[in-house]
């Protein structure tokens, strides 16, 4: 899979000039719809079809700082999926010296739009199920 890289942006920076440790999520989450819209299954996708993927469980651990202007590559791979939950581990590198910066994971599930019931992919969308079951690793 394509890393996701971008530079730092000045707002996530705090006032010591390094990324504030709450932006690593977000970050996660950017890496994360980069590979959903990778392997062709954007959220929008998803969401058309009335299912919403709440994040349920997160974890970040902090090796190393980023600052403004450092360019930031992620790897971001799906671990788990059974058709109701998945989760994702990343791996954030400095562009310049490739040292790893933090690295994580976010646990998800889906729940109809409506009822805020839990789904399963395959009785909803069973080709997205078969394309993500393919993408785990």
């Amino acid at each position: 899979m394509e890393r996701y890289c971008r530079q730092v942006f000045y707002y996530e920076t705090d006032k010591m000039a390094i990324v504030h440790n709450s932006n690593y999520l977000r970050i996660f989450e950017e890496a994360r719809l980069f590979f959903m819209e990778k392997i062709g299954i954007p959220y929008t996708k998803i969401e058309d079809a009335g299912i919403l993927i709440p994040q349920v469980d997160a974890y970040v651990r902090y090796h190393q700082t980023l600052k403004y202007g450092d360019e930031l590559c992620v790897d971001v791979h799906m671990t788990e999926f059974n058709g109701a939950r998945m989760k994702y581990e990343y791996q954030i590198y400095r562009g310049s010296d490739k040292a790893l910066i933090a690295e994580g994971f976010t646990s998800h599930c889906f729940i109809d739009e409506q009822t805020r019931m839990p789904v399963t992919l395959k009785k909803r969308m069973p080709d997205a199920n078969d394309i993500m079951k393919a993408n785990i690793g």
